[in-house]
């Protein structure tokens, strides 16, 4: 006997047969939109059950972990060569996560954020759920702000990933101690874990800009692998861009130009201006964006 199709949920011309809204639901993690808060609950929950979420944060985890095995097993490094920080980990295991952080945030975590992000709305019209989710009374808006909540979730989780992988591999492999800080300062190793998490503190911050532009990106399209490559072309020209001497004026505002600023949070006391001024770089970057997702989302015909 056929399936019955509920009268509220529309069915675009020339389509026979919708996906019902248990079938949606099955598709998209069995997420039951309403509240804000279960929205949002639920959207956490299915982003981080899926494997390639998994995938991602392991690949996060495995730089830490190759850091510190290739020091370990390959004789002392010269200083100056390599990394920052690199030529201290064979003194204090803590350095590793120092180091593991530098050398993500260029590449490999903008290249994680950006298949998140641009997955945000794309990635349920590929899956034909987008039209299901609004059928609920969470509207077009609350369900925007929800999956860029995801996104910022996961830009927190993320360097809190390397941080604390590389920390525990680090005092595994080699000694720990008191950390020399680059203002010449000496702290214990409990504080040395604080300023561990403040650094992934302002990765996240950091990131908070790239994942508003990557859910303006998603929702110009229903081809999520589109938005994701797009997200990450755009924080490798912004990299570059920062780069060239002949553009000076344009770097304090591009969105990554104080990604690797967090070396203020190793100084005694932290030196909080870099801090405040990526904030509200990324404040406005999250501002336009949303600006722009939100005047694309509502207007946008979801048939999928």
């Amino acid at each position: 006997m056929p399936s019955s199709v509920p009268a509220d949920i529309p069915q675009p011309a020339g389509t026979a047969r919708a996906a019902t809204p248990q079938s949606t639901s099955r598709r998209s993690g069995s997420r039951t939109p309403g509240s804000g808060f279960s929205l949002l609950a639920s959207e956490l929950r299915v982003l981080f059950t899926r494997r390639r979420t998994w995938a991602l944060l392991l690949a996060l985890a495995a730089i830490p972990v190759l850091i510190a095995v290739a020091v370990k097993v390959s004789s002392a490094v010269p200083p100056g060569r390599g990394p920052a920080f690199l030529d201290r980990i064979t003194q204090n295991g803590l350095f590793v996560a120092f180091t593991a952080m530098l050398v993500s945030v260029p590449l490999f975590m903008p290249l994680a954020v950006g298949v998140v992000a641009g997955d945000t709305i794309a990635g349920e019209a590929s899956l034909g759920t987008l039209r299901y989710l609004l059928v609920a009374p969470a509207g077009r808006v609350r369900l925007l702000l929800v999956k860029y909540a995801g996104a910022v979730a996961f830009c927190i989780v993320a360097p809190l990933t390397i941080g604390l992988v590389g920390a525990a591999i680090g005092a595994a492999l080699f000694p720990v101690g008191p950390v020399t800080l680059l203002s010449g300062g000496v702290i214990q190793p409990a504080e040395a874990a604080v300023r561990i998490v403040l650094i992934a503190a302002y990765i996240a911050v950091s990131l908070a800009g790239l994942s508003a532009i990557g859910l303006f990106l998603s929702t110009m399209t229903v081809v999520p692998v589109g938005a994701m490559a797009a997200t990450v072309v755009v924080s490798v020209v912004s990299e570059v861009l920062d780069q060239l001497a002949q553009l000076e004026w344009l770097h304090p505002w591009l969105f990554s130009h104080y990604w690797l600023g967090f070396g203020d949070m190793l100084r005694q006391p932290v030196l909080w201006d870099s801090f405040a001024a990526n904030g509200l770089l990324q404040a406005g970057y999250v501002a336009v964006f949303g600006a722009l997702a939100y005047g694309r989302f509502v207007t946008k015909d979801v048939l999928s």
